[in-house]
């Protein structure tokens, strides 16, 4: 008897020692680190000590919930078995070496919140699963070699407070989905190669504050619903190709303290727009085309 309580209490130990998170868990955390060459990284793991010991991993309930590994020398590509750890609220490979593609599997992260895969080196398209993560609330993506549109579906993402794809090599144009993210606060896509106009109805995505669309090919006239933007703090549209008189609707926008809207085609004499916006610490107006006529805006001087 004494001997079948002594292996029972082993066993109990052995269930709380080693039971933390579920073996397919352990074996997603086993593969990145593999395949991303976790003995260089520069907080790496003992494979032989409990997942609790390891860096960045954010361990509740015996489910994995976070991987926070920024700045750690992460090389190499990210498996498919990423996609096993459903119950992630939060990924952070912010500033390593990664490349190769976003793996299809991003889809299954059904939890996640964040997503922080910026100044790395990922290439490839947007994966369009990334775009059933319906929790999602932040998506930062920048600094990469991501190419192809931005997935035209990225409406569905209803929570998203954050887009940033700025710097990567993305093209064709603006989804009109985008105008769906009514919860959008900064969406930041220049320095890619991005054309069209913008959406006539940007102005359904009231609560943005940030729009940054420099250095795209970007044309066309500026609609006149962006005048509904009011909670704009940052309108940066420089080095496009847009052209014609600002709508009158822009003096609407008494909240910017951002305007950067040179080397476009606009008309007018823009410089007499920055009295319309008594808050402005940073405006940019010169523009390549040379224009006599008195720019829209003005009209009221």
């Amino acid at each position: 008897m004494n001997a079948l309580k002594t292996t029972l209490v082993f066993c109990f130990v052995t269930i709380i020692s080693f039971g933390n998170i579920s073996s397919k868990e352990k074996s997603a955390l086993i593969a990145i680190y593999n395949a991303t060459q976790g003995t260089s990284w520069s907080h790496s793991w003992d494979l032989n000590a409990s997942e609790t010991t390891w860096y960045g991993v954010v361990i509740s309930d015996d489910k994995v919930v976070e991987l926070n590994l920024p700045f750690n020398n992460l090389q190499g590509n990210l498996p498919i078995e990423l996609g096993d750890l459903v119950h992630l609220k939060k990924i952070d490979f912010f500033r390593n070496g990664i490349s190769g593609k976003i793996p299809n599997t991003i889809g299954n992260l059904k939890s996640l919140k964040e997503l922080n895969i910026a100044f790395n080196k990922l290439e490839g398209e947007i994966p369009t699963t990334i775009t059933d993560l319906a929790s999602l609330q932040i998506l930062q993506l920048f600094m990469n070699k991501l190419e192809g549109g931005i997935p035209s579906a990225i409406g569905n993402l209803q929570n998203l407070q954050q887009l940033e794809l700025y710097n990567n090599q993305l093209s064709g144009t603006i989804p009109n989905s985008i105008t769906e993210l009514q919860n959008l606060k900064e969406l930041l896509i220049s320095s890619n190669q991005l054309t069209g106009k913008l959406p006539t109805k940007i102005s359904n995505v009231k609560q943005l504050e940030v729009l940054s669309a420099f250095d795209n090919n970007l044309f066309g006239t500026l609609p006149s619903s962006i005048g509904e933007l009011t909670n704009l703090k940052e309108l940066v549209i420089a080095n496009n190709a847009f052209y014609g008189d600002l709508p009158t609707e822009m003096a609407n926008l008494t909240n910017l303290k951002v305007l950067m809207i040179g080397n476009n085609g606009f008309q007018g004499e823009l410089v007499k727009l920055e009295a319309k916006f008594p808050n402005l610490t940073q405006f940019d107006f010169v523009n390549t085309r040379e224009t006599t006529s008195i720019a829209t805006l003005d009209s009221e001087d």
